[in-house]
């Protein structure tokens, strides 16, 4: 292992032939990296920043739709999305992040709507957060209601996993443990 960016493990991760959803693939290249001590199939910290940077070029179009819809539905395009891009902290992170300010927001002292990319230097991959996230509104009372919550659900499964993961150990997931003789399929860009 040299840290070359096109350094890939050997070792085989066990998925079903089924059609993986988009998320549960990500949670399994997660695992698997961090099984791996990977990110991408990188093992150096350049490259796998080479990789991070990467991803912020393809979420700010995702990012900036995402809080535009708020803007235009729930705050009568009074708000302005403002990203910084990619910066490097003092510390050596890495880090970007798309915000949503609007007047009344201002006025009431309270942060901007943020989506955040995150690698900070003490960690072996990159993160996406949220300013405040902790719990979803919950108004359901339409089949048609339910069925809207879940994109919501999976991302609350998702995060959920991830950090059960960081509490324990990527061992608790049997994708990422059990021997398989194909890797998860990646999803097409």
């Amino acid at each position: 292992m040299n840290g070359d960016t096109h350094e890939q493990s050997g070792a085989p991760v066990s998925t079903p032939a089924l059609s993986i959803p988009g998320h549960v693939t990500a949670l399994i290249r997660h695992f698997t990296d961090l099984r791996d001590r990977t990110h991408g199939g990188s093992v150096s910290r350049a490259a796998k920043e080479a990789h991070f940077a990467h991803a912020v070029e393809l979420l700010a179009p995702v990012a900036r739709q995402a809080l535009e819809e708020i803007n235009t539905h729930l705050l009568a395009e009074t708000g302005r999305v403002v990203a910084t891009g990619l910066q490097r902290d003092a510390d050596g992170s890495l880090s970007a992040s798309w915000e949503l300010a609007w007047p009344e927001q201002l006025a009431a002292g309270v942060a901007p709507v943020t989506l955040l990319a995150d690698y900070g230097i003490g960690f072996h991959h990159p993160h996406l957060r949220g300013a405040t996230v902790r719990d979803w509104p919950l108004n359901v009372f339409t089949i048609q209601d339910a069925a809207d919550q879940l994109p919501i659900m999976r991302a609350i499964a998702t995060s959920d996993l991830h950090n059960l993961v960081f509490q324990a150990d990527y061992r608790i997931i049997p994708a990422v443990t059990r021997p398989s003789t194909e890797p998860p399929p990646r999803r097409a860009s």
